[in-house]
């Protein structure tokens, strides 16, 4: 018998474990995840002359442009897109506490880098899957995939993934402008191999998360954001 899941508490719980699981992949090195990936290069360049300018901070500015995109694709501006900046916002707040945490944890050779990144990337595929079962707007790089996915009947899963590839060579690009063809940051092997086997963790924690809980709604709020 399945356990009942608050669409509500995955949502709070989404932005938790993708802060974490970012944060993580920042202390780990290997590369960041593709979907944050152009943020933390725009962050690693602006910080350098505004030292007070934060990964959060360059998360948020960068999905209000992606919110901005999706607002021409779909043809109109819904509520929803709103209530995304807002949760873009917190996961920022949220990311900076997390890696100043990650900061102090232990652990500074390779074995340790190995499982900051695993744990990184796990924590973020489970975030990313947590959003995908709450009706509450998930941030833009989510909210993007799941508008994308239900506008042209795509599989959701699937969508992500091609998202992710397109995420990953962008960061390239902004890594080859930023720092040159020599030097590498952001964009590693790391990135390369998340963008390959994101969107299938992601669907087997979806698989989970369906085949072990029910999903309901502790709060009345679902037609509120789906406007």
């Amino acid at each position: 018998m399945k356990k009942n899941f608050y669409t509500e508490a995955a949502y709070i719980l989404g932005i938790i474990t993708l802060a974490f699981g970012t944060a993580l992949m920042e202390r780990a090195d290997f590369g960041m995840s593709m979907v944050v990936a152009p943020a933390y290069l725009v962050y690693l360049k602006i910080s350098l002359y505004l030292p007070w300018f934060t990964f959060g901070m360059a998360e948020y500015t960068l999905q209000a442009l992606l919110i901005i995109v999706l607002m021409v694709i779909m043809h109109g501006y819904k509520r929803k897109y709103l209530f995304s900046f807002i949760t873009a916002f917190l996961y920022g707040t949220a990311l900076d506490l997390m890696i100043a945490l990650a900061g102090v944890m232990p652990g500074y050779g390779m074995v340790s880098r190995v499982i900051f990144y695993v744990l990184g990337l796990l924590f973020c595929a489970l975030g990313v899957s947590l959003f995908f079962h709450s009706y509450i707007p998930p941030e833009a790089y989510e909210l993007f995939v799941k508008e994308i996915s239900s506008k042209y009947g795509f599989d959701i899963n699937k969508i992500k993934t091609v998202y992710d590839c397109c995420s990953c060579l962008v960061a390239i690009v902004m890594s080859f402008a930023f720092m040159g063809f020599m030097h590498f940051e952001g964009v590693k092997a790391g990135t390369i191999l998340c963008a390959l086997i994101n969107g299938w963790i992601i669907g087997q924690c979806s698989r989970f998360f369906d085949s072990t809980f029910e999903f309901i709604d502790g709060l009345k709020l679902r037609s509120f954001f789906d406007k």
